[in-house]
């Protein structure tokens, strides 16, 4: 991330390879030979250590680029696996919060993604004889840290920005809660040669509520592991600007095809906040206040400015590139 000068990030958004899982290995030890080594070899906890020390590398940037009051998201699974006969947890993201820690990041309360599962048993290992079972991970954490202190909104532009960037009360209660449930995760299609196949993805609208609680209108949001661009198309419809960066080059045509995505498409996610607010409201007494540019009640009063802004159209300027465009408020609002 050189290309990104000191202090100039207000967020990141980040899903990064879990080290110690298996569909990773690949990846990190092609980056470094000798965590395939140490893994022939049956050294879990080499291999752990050396994983995290690729990705340590990775998380001193996040703490250069960000600005003073600059937030970091970033999901991480811990793994379970078994190494030279012996089954074991691999805290992933204990090891992360710990060197974030140590970067000088303060750590705000994090979130736990309950992936909604159908699998009829809730244990691995040998069935009913204790103690060879064990519990089944069906979460993942969403650490939550900030680069010194409260952010602040000093001009009049700024407060304005903030403010047409509220979310709802309702959304509030629901995703500042540190229980995530109702989310799953999703495929992503492949096609022959773009590299590897995952399910239970990071979904969209996990970086989607990241931006919206963490960030306002304009501001400059990076995911160093990119992926296929979730967190970039997040973004654009959040009206946010983005950069993302991605190792893998087989990714490349499936980034480029996720980021060329119809205005259309990211609107229905708009349009789908509004309506469903519409509908709370309908059915909720004591909403004394009203919004500004969609008519309907609200239940604060710093929400009356609520604004999002509709993409107009989505433009290609290059193959690492796109342009969105949008409306602006209307002005006799």
């Amino acid at each position: 991330m050189d290309t990104l000068d000191n202090g100039t990030v207000d967020l990141v958004v980040t899903s990064p390879p879990y080290p110690m899982i298996a569909m990773w290995d690949r990846g990190f030890s092609r980056e470094d030979p000798a965590i395939g080594s140490a893994l022939e070899a049956g050294d879990g906890e080499l291999a752990f250590e050396q994983m995290h020390r690729q990705l340590d590398a990775v998380w001193k940037e996040v703490y250069r680029i960000l600005k003073p009051g600059g937030i970091a998201c970033i999901n991480i699974g811990d793994a379970t696996r078994s190494v030279a006969g012996r089954f074991r947890l691999f805290p992933n993201h204990s090891r992360v919060l710990s060197f974030m820690l140590g970067l000088g990041f303060a750590a705000l309360p994090a979130i736990l993604w309950r992936k909604p599962t159908n699998a009829p048993t809730k244990f691995m290992g040998s069935g009913m004889l204790p103690p060879g079972a064990y519990v089944t991970l069906e979460h993942e954490y969403i650490l939550i840290l900030r680069k010194g202190a409260r952010r602040q909104f000093i001009t009049k532009a700024e407060k304005q920005l903030r403010q047409e960037s509220a979310f709802f009360w309702e959304e509030r209660n629901r995703w500042f809660s540190d229980v995530w449930l109702e989310l799953k995760g999703t495929g992503q299609a492949m096609k022959a040669g773009e590299g590897r196949r995952r399910s239970a993805a990071y979904p969209f609208e996990i970086p989607y509520r990241l931006i919206s609680m963490f960030s306002v209108k304009q501001d400059l949001v990076v995911d160093p592991f990119l992926g296929t661009g979730s967190t970039m198309i997040a973004a654009m419809t959040a009206a946010r600007n983005s950069i993302g960066y991605e190792s893998d080059p087989s990714l490349e045509g499936a980034i480029g095809r996720n980021l060329a995505v119809s205005h259309e498409i990211l609107n229905q996610r708009i349009h789908h906040r509004l309506r469903a607010h519409s509908e709370f409201a309908q059915k909720t007494d004591g909403l004394t206040y009203r919004s500004r540019h969609y008519g309907f009640p609200v239940k604060t009063r710093q929400e009356i400015q609520i604004f999002f802004n509709p993409l107009i159209s989505v433009e290609t300027v290059s193959p690492d590139r796109v342009i969105a465009h949008y409306a602006s408020p209307p002005e006799d609002a």
